[in-house]
This record gives structure tokens, sequence and C-alpha cells, in this order.
């Protein structure tokens, strides 16, 4: 019998539990899960036994807690009861196999029992309060967990992605063992997934190549990673999986002995060097094999590292000491040396990685390590022995040891800066899928960034007020483009200026990292809505002091929930943005306020008033009119779109919903379309700093004769009068004349009208005109 080999109080205690389980009957489990006893069984496993189980987690931890084990067993055994799998065998052998993969990474206790109960409370009538009762709160956390993250699809529209991929991270959060359970469940399904619908196969498969193999390589977990990268090859491109594997075997028999023949000759070559080492070879994954021939475009015979070996050492200095012989016996293939040992992957990945041209002139690629780093490689965080005592929990642990659960942990933290969902799963993606380059800081400090990352991804990377504030860099004491593209272990010096409060939004472009995206965007939308804030506030004073009302942020404050919003700066973005009138402001801090209708508002008849607003402190300040410091100021402003405006222009601005305020000269035809919307109508004057020049836009109308050269005489005269042009449009009206519209730059009114009179003065120039948009 199965329990024959345990004692009398293990055989009562599982009994016992027993007893305490119902019988779970099919009607009440969803129709998902449940297969109807009756389907036939087309697959019939080997179910593992109890004591086989209890023999697997002793092999490793002899103080296992047997009864614990025991009685786990047997209670999902009876929850899951006739349940069964699409292939016909028990649905208890899903969570048993899960158990299996757990027990071959040697976790604890607590993290097997959990793999056992996994799907009770999904698909059982097994609640969160009965697993707490009998098998402790610990266990219970880690069931309910895996039991939120079932009910996630992954692979579904963006921003539900995105979504899922939020929770199923703050889950593992909580406790990694979480993530572990979930790969080996997600493992154990990739196995046994020929039996389910081929569209649920190519989601279930596009799902695991997605999101969980390159978590697992991220957590170090290699050997996991290979796997459930191979499954899904096979299943999302079957044609190209049978085809490489066709080749790799063909090579393998064509090369038959050739692993063996390598291997023999670098153990002798170690030994006579006194270095004792464990040389093992081994072909190239298939899915590893043909993303490297469609990154490098080559084709299958064209790749000369389909084997790789590995050379297992007792200590790091005999790392080094190998690599040395092998370095004196063997020519070196220039560019394929890295040392992960001396500065480790983000991963905790450490070895020492070469390429050389072996016996029979063969490619060699090697890697060197330690025992201890050899099952960090395969294992990853899982490596970690969980299951000693004074270790404390298993997050607290790794917290502490490794360098993987970090990266976790600082890409869940991305979740509180992170209001896009698909902000936040182009970063996860980006960072899941990027080999690394280090580069340091003047001071020494280390910082690891994805491949092909530049300055700006070095500066947020560094912290992100000093992202925001770069205004230029050196890069080993040279200076160089925020844009230079990093080496391995380049110094970077980033220079910044206070005077820089956001950074241009055209960054966003140049940063690789997802977590220099987020930090580009929010600036930017932050500085975008201070500008809207700082537009709204002067409506809204602008207002009270023409209604000579008493304006404070303390009175607006009280009036915060008439308003919909959650803070004064909410409310001056929202009127700023054209969401909400200044009256309506007026009105939720002043009932009575009746707001003064105007009747046709036009550019005729409009008077610039400077108002007053009396604030708290007893003061006055003029408010009425707003100013305008050009295309960099601080209110969102843009310029005409036929034709701009210029200082030494009488201006007004009209407010646009979500745009800011669209300045106007005022003799522009344009402004009829707002007579009808005097709301919209704001008092704007110029207030240019003569200190830091800059140009605004303006158009021309011009008719020239067409011969060869006139258009180069025009750009001529603007050129040199500093003038910049930004388009020109030509138009041929007959043989003799073409009409051209040009876009240009100027300082200012007086700029523009020398520019107007010297084009005037050309022969070629029949006739010139400002356009006012």
């Amino acid at each position: 019998m199965a329990t024959s080999r345990r004692n009398k109080r293990q055989m009562q205690a599982a009994n016992d539990t027993v007893a305490a389980v119902q019988p779970v009957s099919p009607e009440a489990l969803s129709a998902e899960t449940p297969i109807p006893a009756k389907v036939p069984r087309t697959s019939r496993v080997r179910m593992m036994r109890q004591y086989d189980l209890v023999d697997r987690v002793r092999a490793y931890n002899p103080n296992t807690d047997e009864d614990l084990l025991n009685r786990a067993y047997v209670y999902a055994m009876v929850a899951h009861g006739e349940q069964t799998r699409a292939s016909g065998d028990p649905y208890f052998s899903h969570p048993l196999e899960v158990a299996a993969i757990l027990t071959d990474l040697k976790l604890d206790d607590a993290t097997i029992v959990a793999a056992l109960l996994h799907d009770t409370i999904e698909d059982t009538e097994a609640t969160r309060t009965e697993i707490d009762k009998l098998f402790g709160a610990e266990i219970g956390a880690l069931v309910e967990g895996l039991t939120k993250l079932k009910r996630l699809e992954l692979v579904s529209r963006e921003a539900k992605q995105a979504e899922n991929l939020r929770k199923l991270l703050l889950a593992i959060a909580d406790d990694v063992r979480v993530l572990l359970i979930k790969l080996a469940d997600r493992l154990h399904n990739m196995r046994t997934m020929e039996f389910m619908p081929p569209a649920s196969r190519r989601r279930i498969a596009e799902e695991t190549l997605d999101i969980y193999a390159p978590l697992a390589g991220r957590m170090g977990m290699q050997a996991m990673r290979e796997e459930l990268e191979e499954l899904s090859f096979k299943v999302l491109d079957p044609d190209a999986y049978l085809v490489v594997m066709q080749r790799l075997d063909s090579l393998t028999e064509r090369n038959r002995n050739l692993i063996d023949m390598i291997e023999s000759h670098l153990s002798t070559k170690l030994e006579k060097n006194g270095i004792a080492a464990r040389v093992t070879g081994r072909r190239k994954k298939p899915f590893s094999i043909w993303t490297k021939m469609k990154r490098k475009s080559v084709g299958f015979e064209q790749l000369s590292d389909i084997y790789g070996f590995r050379v297992v050492l007792q200590d790091m200095e005999a790392c080094y000491r190998a690599l040395g012989v092998v370095h004196t016996t063997w020519p070196v293939v220039p560019g394929r040396f890295k040392d992960y040992i001396s500065t480790p992957k983000q991963n905790d990945y450490r070895s020492i990685h070469t390429t050389v041209i072996g016996p029979g002139n063969q490619r060699v690629e090697l890697q060197i390590r330690t025992e201890d780093m050899n099952s960090i490689a395969e294992y990853g965080i899982a490596a970690h022995a969980f299951y000693k005592d004074g270790v404390g929990s298993p997050t607290e642990m790794l917290k502490r040891e490794s360098n993987a659960f970090s990266w976790l942990r600082h890409t869940i933290g991305i979740l509180s800066e992170s209001t896009n969902p698909e902000e936040f799963l182009e970063h996860t993606k980006l960072e899941l899928f990027h080999d690394q380059v280090f580069c340091f800081t003047p001071k020494g400090k280390l910082i690891a960034l994805p491949r092909n990352a530049n300055v700006v991804d070095f500066a947020y990377a560094v912290h992100t007020d000093v992202g925001n504030s770069a205004v230029g860099c050196k890069i080993n004491g040279k200076f160089a483009p925020l844009s230079s593209e990093l080496q391995n272990g380049d110094e970077v010096e980033v220079l910044t200026s206070a005077a820089q409060q956001a950074p241009p939004s055209a960054w966003e472009g140049l940063a690789v990292t997802g977590k220099a995206r987020a930090a580009i965007r929010r600036a930017t939308r932050t500085a975008v809505r201070d500008q809207y804030a700082s537009l709204g506030r002067r409506i809204v004073e602008r207002l009270f002091a023409r209604a000579k009302m008493d304006y404070s942020d303390d009175q607006l404050k009280g009036a915060l929930p008439r308003l919909a919003r959650t803070s004064i700066d909410d409310v001056m973005a929202s009127v700023g943005r054209g969401e909400l009138r200044a009256a309506d402001v007026a009105r939720a801090m002043y009932p009575d306020y009746k707001e003064e209708r105007i009747g046709r508002f036009s550019a005729n008849n409009k008077k610039s008033t400077a108002d007053k607003v009396r604030t708290p402190d007893g003061a006055t300040r003029f408010t009425s009119i707003i100013s305008i410091g050009g295309v960099n100021s601080d209110l969102p402003v843009k310029f005409a779109p036929n034709g701009g405006a210029v200082p030494g222009d009488r201006i007004v601005g009209i407010v646009t919903p979500g745009e800011g305020i669209t300045i106007y000269p005022i003799q522009s035809p344009a402004l009829k379309d707002f007579e009808e919307e005097p709301e919209r109508w704001v008092d704007v004057r110029w207030d240019i700093d003569e200190s830091s020049p800059q140009r605004f836009p303006a158009r021309l109308f011009l008719q020239n004769v067409n011969e060869p050269g006139s258009l180069a005489q025009i750009a001529q005269v603007i050129a040199d009068h500093d003038g910049n042009i930004d388009n020109i449009s030509m138009h041929r009206r007959s043989p003799d004349f073409t009409e051209q519209t040009i876009d240009l730059g100027v300082y200012d009114l007086k700029h523009l009208s020398a520019i107007i009179n010297q084009l005037r003065a050309k022969a070629v120039v029949a006739k010139v005109e400002r356009v006012n948009g």
C-alpha cells in the first residue's frame, strides 16, 4: 500500500484529513476545469505515491515534515475527486507533477504543499479558511495567491495584458514562491498540452514565450527557461522546429565523436596542469539556434557555435587558472570573451565565457564556473536553500542574497509610478528581454543597462532627477552627446543644470529602457500639466478681478467637492485645458455669483484692461493681462497656424480646450470665428527677455519672376538678415511668375519689416506681403 511505510501517527493524521474533506460534486465546479469522467482515456500516467513524494523531499531535506506532506497529498486527492484532465488522466496528477518539478528544485515543505493544493480553492469546494485551518496561514496565502493568478490571461489586448502582468508581479511581491509554483504549473501544462484544442495551445504557447520563459530567465532559472522556450517553439512554429531539429540530428550524426573528443582533450589538458575539472558538452537548444539565425540573418551552416562546453571547478581561483590553460593552448576568437564572475548579470549568473579554435580546428565555446555558480546558473533563485533553518522567510532571504530578486522588486516598484498599463508592459518586456552592458559612475558605482542603451538611459538609471536635469555628458573623460551608445566598461559623468526642470519630449525616442521612457513621459506630462495649471490660475484670477470678488486658495479648497476635483492644481489645470470654466469655479466658491454675459465680442471693440485682485494678505497685483514669453514659456502657448505672431504685434489670446492659448495678431481675420465665444478671449501681452532672443513664426506671400536663381536670391536676403526659413511652398500661376508662401522665424516686427523691405528691393520680386493668420 502507498501508506505502508508511514507510522501510526502519520496514518491517523492522513485519515483525519480525508474525513474532514467532503466529496466534491462535479456540478458544483466551474465549466472550464473539470472534464467529465466518461471522456475516454487516451493517456495514462503513473501517479506518484505519497511515499515517493516524501522520499523525494527527504533526499535533500532530512528534516522535512512528512506528516504535513501526507495530509496535503490526501486532502488534494480527495478534493479533486473524479475530476479529469483533457487527456483523461485524473486531475490530481497535475498538482502531483507540479510538486515533483519543485522537488527537483529542492524547495521547502510549504512550497511543495502549496503546489499540491494550488488548484483546490479554484476548482473544488475547498476554501481559504479551511486551508488555513488544516495547513496554516503561510500555505493558505500561497494557495490563494496562485488562485488569483490562475484567472489571468496574459495574451490579450495590450491594456488587459499589461494589467494582468501587474497583478502577476504584485502577487509575486508578497512571496516569491508563488512565482516558482506558477512556473512549475506552466511547465507541466506545456508538457501535456497536446490534448488541448489548437487555438488554446497557441494562446498558451504565446503567453509562455512572451512572459513566463523570459521571467524564468530573469530569475536565473535557465534550465526551466530553455524547456519553456522549446515547448512553445514547437507549438508556434512547428515547421521551423522540425527543420532545426533535423539539421541538429544530422550534424550530431556526422560529428558523433566530436563532443567526446573535445571533452577528453580538455579534461586531459587541465589535469596535466593540476586542475581538477568536470567537463561536459552539449548542443544548443533549437529555439536558441533559431533565434540566432533570425537575429544574424544567417543560415544553419553559417553558425559556428552549435556545441557548448561547460568546465566546472572547485573554486574561483581554479576558474582563472583553467582560463589561462585554455588561452595558452588554443587560439582565442576575438570579441568572444566575457567575465561574468567579476561582473555578474542581474539574475546572479556568474561564469567566464570564451571561444577558442580547439581540437580539429573546431570552434569551442566554453563556460568556466564553480559548482555553486553552476547551480545558480541552472536553478536561479530556486538554488537558494529555502528549506534550511535560520534563513528567515524566503522573501527576506532573497532580499539579502539575490540580485535577480532585486530586479523583481525594482520592477514591482515601477508599479507605484506608472499610471498607464501599456507603459508598464513596455517597461517590463524591455527589461525581460534585453541583454546588458555594464557602465560606471565617476565614483565607481556599477550601472547595468540593456544593450544599445545610451547616456539618457544611464542618467535615469542613476536617479530620475539626474535624468530630468541632464544637459550633457562625459564618457571616459571626453565630452559626448547624450545619445551616445554605451559600451561595457564606460565611465559616464552626467552634466546637469538646475535650469532644466523637465527633459525634452524628444528624449523618449532616444531612450531604450522602460524606466527612462516612463520617467520622460511622466516629467513631460507634469510639465504640461503645470503649464495648464498656470494658465488656469491666471484665467480664474482674471475673472475674480473683473467681478471684484476676493480669491484665495483656502476658499477654493473648501469648494473642491463641488467641482469634483481633488486638489487646487487639478482645478486650475482643468480650467487651463478648457475642461472647466472659470465661471464654474467662481460659482462653486460664491453660489450667488452671476456670470456677466457679453454679446458679440470682436477684435475691433475689445479693450485690454489691467484689473487687480486682492490676496489674503491685502496686497494687490495686476492679473488680467497674461504675459507671453515665447514658445518656451511656462504656459501652453502656440501661435496662429496660418501666419503666426511676432513681438511688436498687438495680440489677443484664444483659449482652445486641451491645447492652451493660441496667439493671434489683432488684425487676423481668423478672429471673426470666435466672436460668439467671448469666454475664450484672454488679454495677453509680450514679455520678452531681450538677453535671450528667440525667433517667432511669421508667414510671407511673394510673387517672383520665374527665372534661374530667383529662389536663391530670396533665400539669401532672408539668410543675410538672420531669418530662418521653416517651410516653402511654390505654385506657378503663369509661365512668367511663381507664387511662394514662406514660413520663417524672426525676432520681432522690426526684424520682419526689414526682411520684407529688402525683398521688395530685389528685381526678381514683383510682390511681397505678410500673411496674417
